[in-house]
């Protein structure tokens, strides 16, 4: 079991033995800020619960349970004489064990399917993935994030072109008619003849090859010394071949939708902010990658509440997320929203749940 995993399970524990403690009244007391939360973004009184509990208890007996909530953790005052709002653990306890997950609706479903067929038709995997990630931001009215491998597409041609002062533009032209230019730094001495050499030399060996694939095997002869490549020319086409596969990051497609969603719920000026936090913390996308990383190694919908996770430790969000499958049962990415703690949370754990099962059967 690993550290996440391993996290996981004792967040799962201890939400249980939370709920243990809590009898029927309590609950009910406990479910209903909650849900007031999640409806209205407001925190709820005394004197409202009581009238709005299906048993009969005074103000002051709510208020009583309520502070045996706030001393358990699970609720405060975000005011002195206010009502109470959920603690993030509040938060977590009432997702894990009391929230009562729906399905997704016909309309729902049918807006889901359509859309996507249509996304798919004459075009590529990426635009599916792209309207996945419009489709549940528009729905959720929140954004929404895909991540997925970028395809492993076969090879057509490659040239260098020299662009003086020591550098050179690399042209990487795939299968479908896709091109790739990345500029590569020239080592010092290189006769101006060697970036012919090395355009043909890659040429007669890469038509039909992944990328990997060509790298593997120029990397081998040029190790092997059967390429029969001086030295400087050799270290263009090393050069070329790395700076096209890029880092591991770059390997993968990050796709974000719907930011201005986000913009949509703001009352306050600590709204605001934490809105302007998230964004930052979606431009920083090598920790967004990171964290739906995570999510690509489990089974089924995660979701993120605030501190739990690094990313947003300090913007009052939350991220639902389930990874996605190809043809072959392989988890290739993983998809959801990113939105406020205040979400509608039943709603929408199906939703992504439905979105990202379809997509596994319409990804190649």
């Amino acid at each position: 079991m690993g550290h996440t995993d391993v996290k996981d399970a004792m967040a799962a524990a201890d939400a249980a033995a939370g709920l243990r403690q809590l009898n029927e009244r309590s609950r009910e007391i406990f479910r209903r800020i909650v849900e007031t939360y999640l409806e209205t973004g407001e925190p709820v009184g005394s004197r409202n619960l009581s009238r709005a509990l299906p048993m009969t208890l005074s103000p002051a007996s709510v208020r009583n349970v309520m502070s045996d909530l706030e001393g358990l953790g699970l609720i405060y005052a975000p005011h002195t004489s206010a009502g109470r709002l959920p603690t993030q653990t509040g938060l977590r306890l009432f997702v894990d064990g009391l929230l009562e997950i729906g399905d997704v609706t016909e309309a729902e479903r049918r807006e889901i399917e359509a859309r996507m067929s249509a996304s798919g038709r004459h075009r590529g995997v990426k635009d599916y993935l792209a309207e996945a990630g419009e489709m549940l931001s528009g729905l959720s009215r929140c954004a929404g994030v895909v991540l997925a491998e970028k395809q492993s597409k076969t090879l057509r041609q490659v040239e260098f072109v020299n662009l003086g002062q020591g550098q050179a533009l690399a042209v990487l032209v795939s299968e479908d008619g896709d091109v790739e230019n990345r500029i590569v730094t020239l080592p010092q001495g290189l006769p101006p003849s060697s970036l012919n050499e090395a355009t043909n030399y890659m040429n007669a060996r890469i038509a039909g090859m992944t990328l990997e694939e060509a790298r593997k095997r120029v990397e081998t002869e040029i190790e092997e010394r059967r390429a029969q490549l001086d030295e400087l020319t050799a270290q263009v086409v090393t050069d070329g071949l790395a700076t096209w596969s890029g880092e591991a990051d770059d390997r993968q497609s990050l796709i974000v939708c719907g930011r201005a969603h986000l913009l949509e719920d703001i009352k306050a000026m600590e709204d605001l902010e934490r809105v302007r936090l998230l964004f930052e913390d979606l431009d920083a996308k090598k920790g967004l990658i990171q964290l739906l990383g995570l999510a690509e190694r489990a089974q089924g919908v995660r979701i993120f509440i605030g501190s739990e996770n690094n990313l947003f430790s300090l913007s009052g969000s939350a991220l639902i997320v389930s990874p996605f499958e190809d043809s072959e049962q392989k988890i290739v990415g993983v998809l959801g929203v990113i939105g406020p703690t205040r979400l509608n949370y039943a709603r929408i754990i199906p939703m992504v749940d439905y979105t990202a099962r379809l997509l596994g059967r319409l990804v190649p």
